[in-house]
């Protein structure tokens, strides 16, 4: 789960220069939640092994059905055409080591299979008939080919008894078909993210293509003995398989379950042959927090990875490792590089890593030496979101504040920037947006803490604007220098808002002792952070209206507006929290991952209570007097439902005008378009009503 030239120029930060000049004459309209919903989404960029061909995934709306259709498209990068679809509600494409054909993932009789689709390259890229390849009786959700093209690792959720996949469909037709609804769990997870453990597990099978193409029913079991979830559950994939480069072996992350599965950071990586004859083979058991994302040298005889060193902290900084595969050696790659690097990968000649991290308000990709672990950043300004490479190229996708992705191709030296894709162009041209800028200012303890303000979309100078201060979830996270379909400050700027957030204390980017300060100091240093930053917002930029300013947040940040509402309520007219944490004891014995409230507190409630109660927003609903927005849905196990429903109560017993707001189909995020467009204009009528002028202003 983040530049050169003229491209360079739109997609840096502007100066401040730039965000006083009058921007109404640009564009047709301000940027609204409409307009959020229906941009096309370019993801997922494959670059085929010859590094002329471009295969990505793009998310079209539709809103009448009230959903997105994904397609599969390829672009030819050395010519002049326009990217051509190959496949309509499909996903996952993936080149052939070959080059000469595309996988990709699409239905076949309401069941996800696999794919194989001919690019005819005499004709261009027109595309053959695809063929259907894989014939499991269950949605495939993920695979990878080997890299001799013979076979392909499988990723089916099926029930660890069960001998086959047949078996799993049986059991769950049985299941479908029973009269009864009564399930008895007799160990955690109960529930996960957004869905009630069925008792089925992502589990890693293999197939090898016969002569025709095609793969058997029945695959072969890789991940014997794992009782555990590979890919991980909810938000794993691919990126934590990896076959060795001569196919004989799979590398992939796994965290055993047993009964400690809710309170376990523990993944390891394990090597299993390629045609199942031998049980997984344990190669991190050693490190008892989390091993991942296993990547093998061109040469098979390092495995790299990325590896935390604090069991149960899930924001530990994940440091790059590399292990001799002959005698089991391990070492740091990068241990002075103080960043926490993802979606690690690795050139061809085996001497360079590319990782992107989350950087000072940006999300740029990193080149990292593999002998020395010097690093250089390759794209700075943004957001890379994904990328893959050919030889000397990389092709990748890219976003900023102002910009939804698209894609570009650029050296693995960093240089010859060039996008390549141009989704969303014509409507873009009808909106205009909010410049920003990033600002600094000594926060707590007189450490520098970073945030951004963005201006509202028809800024004029000498105008002053009312505020939405966005608070920012994880809480290991950061408000960057992105595009995001939820929380996009743009929806606000074309509401006539100017938006300030601030990257507080146990914010990600600022290295890891600056992401550790937050832990068991939920209410203390970031506060004094959001308040500094407020202060020093309100000095700098004049077109603020820090009279009129209502604060919103989600998840960690929801949590911050309930702690605000009693501790910190002076300036604010208005607060909206979304899925927020109200009750901090109760939270823990409701939310399914334990670790992280353990890790958070110092432990359980039941041995350190104290801990839960130093910054519970429960105990100061007595001085609550700000009018409230809550919105909370059904679907949210992190952070569940019964939170928000108790802060409403609270508001509504203690007279103070406020709104709730749930969806029973949606989760911890709003997801669908119709979801999201009643979610945008409620918040922005809450806002508008609470900072509209008073008579005679």
């Amino acid at each position: 789960m983040k530049p050169l030239g003229l491209i360079l120029l739109c997609l840096s930060v502007a100066p401040l220069a730039a965000l006083a000049r009058d921007v109404r004459s640009e564009g047709a309209h301000p940027f609204t939640v409409h307009d959020l919903v229906m941009l096309d989404r370019v993801s997922d960029p494959q670059l085929s092994p010859d590094g002329r061909y471009a295969a990505f995934s793009e998310r079209r709306t539709d809103y009448a059905a009230n959903k997105g259709i994904t397609a599969v498209y390829v672009l030819d990068l050395k010519g002049s055409h326009e990217p051509v679809r190959v496949a309509d509600h499909a996903g996952l494409a993936r080149w052939a080591p070959d080059g000469r054909s595309l996988y990709y993932v699409a239905p076949a009789d309401g069941v996800a299979q696999l794919w194989r689709v001919t690019m005819d390259r005499a004709k261009g890229i027109q595309a053959g008939t695809p063929v259907q390849v894989s014939h499991g009786v269950l949605d495939l959700g993920g695979y990878m080919l080997s890299p001799d093209g013979r076979a392909v690792a499988l990723d089916y959720e099926v029930y660890p008894d069960c001998a086959d996949l047949a078996c799993t469909k049986e059991r769950m037709d049985g299941n479908a078909s029973d009269k009864s609804t009564g399930t008895l769990y007799k160990k955690l997870f109960v529930r996960h993210w957004d869905a009630w453990a069925t008792g089925r597990r992502n589990q890693l099978y293999i197939a090898r293509f016969d002569a025709q193409g095609q793969l058997p029913a029945e695959p072969t079991l890789l991940s014997k003995g794992i009782d555990g979830d590979v890919p991980s559950k909810p938000f794993g994939g691919m990126e934590e398989i990896a076959f060795s480069p001569d196919s004989r072996s799979v590398y992939f992350g796994a965290r055993i379950a047993g009964t400690t599965e809710p309170w376990s950071t523990n993944f390891d990586v394990y090597q299993v042959p390629a045609d199942g004859s031998a049980p997984p083979r344990n190669l991190t058991a050693a490190n008892l927090a989390w091993d991942a994302y296993p990547v093998p040298s061109p040469d098979g005889r390092t495995l790299y990875y990325l590896a935390m060193k604090e069991p149960g902290f899930e924001s530990d900084r994940f440091a790059i490792m590399a292990m001799d595969l002959s005698g089991g050696a391990i070492r740091e790659v990068d241990p002075h590089w103080d960043r926490s690097a993802g979606s690690l990968s690795i050139s061809a000649d085996g001497k360079t890593l590319f990782a992107t991290a989350d950087d000072e308000g940006q999300h740029p990709l990193f080149a990292i030496d593999a002998a020395s672990g010097a690093v250089r950043k390759l794209v700075g300004d943004g957001t890379v979101d994904g990328y893959s490479m050919a030889g000397d190229t990389l092709l990748l996708a890219h976003d900023d504040l102002k910009h939804p992705a698209n894609l570009y191709t650029v050296r693995a030296s960093g240089r010859g920037l060039r996008q390549v894709t141009h989704a969303n162009a014509a409507r873009l041209k009808q909106t205009r947006m909010g410049d920003f800028e990033f600002f600094t200012f000594a926060g707590a303890g007189g450490q520098t803490v970073q945030g951004y303000v963005v201006k509202p979309a028809d800024y004029q100078r000498g105008k002053r604007y009312p505020v939405a201060f966005i608070i920012h979830g994880g809480p290991q996270g950061a408000m960057s220098n992105g595009w995001s379909y939820r929380w996009n400050p743009q929806t606000y700027a074309g509401q006539g808002f100017a938006v300030v957030t601030v990257n507080f204390h146990g914010s990600t980017g600022y290295g890891q002792a600056f992401t550790n300060a937050i832990s068991g100091d939920w209410g203390g240093k970031p506060l004094e952070d959001l308040k500094l930053g407020w202060k020093a917002a309100l000095a700098k930029y004049a077109f603020l209206d820090g009279d009129r300013a209502c604060a919103l947040g989600a998840s960690y940040g929801g949590y911050m507006v309930y702690w605000m509402a009693g501790v910190w309520n002076q300036p604010w007219k208005c607060f909206v929290d979304h899925d927020g944490v109200f009750d901090a004891r109760m939270m823990y014995y409701a939310t399914d991952e334990l670790w992280f409230e353990e890790k958070e507190n110092g432990g359980t409630p039941f041995e350190h209570p104290q801990n839960y109660e130093r910054f519970n927003p429960v105990d100061h609903v007595k001085d609550w007097r700000v009018p409230m927005l809550v919105v909370h849905s059904g679907h949210d196990f992190r952070i569940p439902i019964t939170q928000g429903l108790g802060a409403f109560t609270a508001l509504q017993r203690r007279g103070i005008p406020s709104e709730f707001l749930t969806f029973p189909d949606e989760n911890h995020f709003v997801l669908k378009p119709q979801n999201s467009v009643q979610w945008h204009e409620t918040v922005n009528a809450w806002l508008k009503k609470w900072t509209a002028p008073e008579a005679g202003d």
